[in-house]
Order: C-alpha cells, then structure tokens, then sequence
C-alpha cells in the first residue's frame, strides 16, 4: 500500500514537472513570437520612415525642378526685355533717320525754291 501510493505521488510529482516544463516552453514560444512581433513591427516603421524620407526628397526635388524652371522663364523674360529694347532702340534710331531725311528734304527745297 505505502509503495503504491508513493508510487502514485512520484508519478503525479512527474506529472506537475512535465505540465511545468510544457508551461515553461509555451512561456518561450510567447516570448518569441513577442520577439518576432517586436522586429515586425520595427521592420514595419523603419520601411515606412524610408518610404516618407524618400517621398520628402521626391517633393524637395520636383520644387528644386520647379524653382530651375522659374528661373529659366525669368531669364527667358529677361531675353525677351533685353530684344524689345532693342527694337525700340532700332525704331527711335529708324525714326530718327527719317527725321533727318525730312530734314534735308527741307533743306533742298529751301536751296531750289
């Protein structure tokens, strides 16, 4: 009787140890799949700040490209000004011309009539 029961309780104590040890395994199985979460999710925010810092680097080009622009219209502008003084400049002289002409003109008939 004494033997069976210490027997029995020596089996249930191995029982309790082998339930502890399968406790023990699924404690670590949780802590990994924390683990595998944890990095997941740093994985996760590290992509996404990638994502936005190239996304901002996108944006800060198309302004530098817009900006380049911009300034290629205002030299553009600033050709354009540069040739419609000119023109004026040709017509003042052109008129200017005539003027002299109209002039000697003048001065002819003045020494004919």
């Amino acid at each position: 009787m004494r033997e069976r029961e210490k027997a029995r309780e020596t089996e249930r104590e191995r029982a309790r140890e082998r339930e502890r040890e399968r406790e023990r395994e699924r404690e670590r199985e949780r802590e990994r799949e924390r683990e595998r979460e944890r990095e997941h999710k740093i994985k996760r925010e590290k992509d996404h700040k990638r994502k936005r810092e190239r996304e901002k680097e996108r944006e800060r080009e198309r302004e530098r490209e817009r900006e380049r622009e911009r300034e290629r219209e205002r030299e553009r502008e600033r050709e354009r000004e540069i040739e419609r003084d000119r023109e004026r400049e040709r017509e003042r002289e052109r008129e200017r011309e005539r003027e002299r002409e109209r002039e000697r003109e003048r001065e002819r008939e003045r020494e004919n009539g």
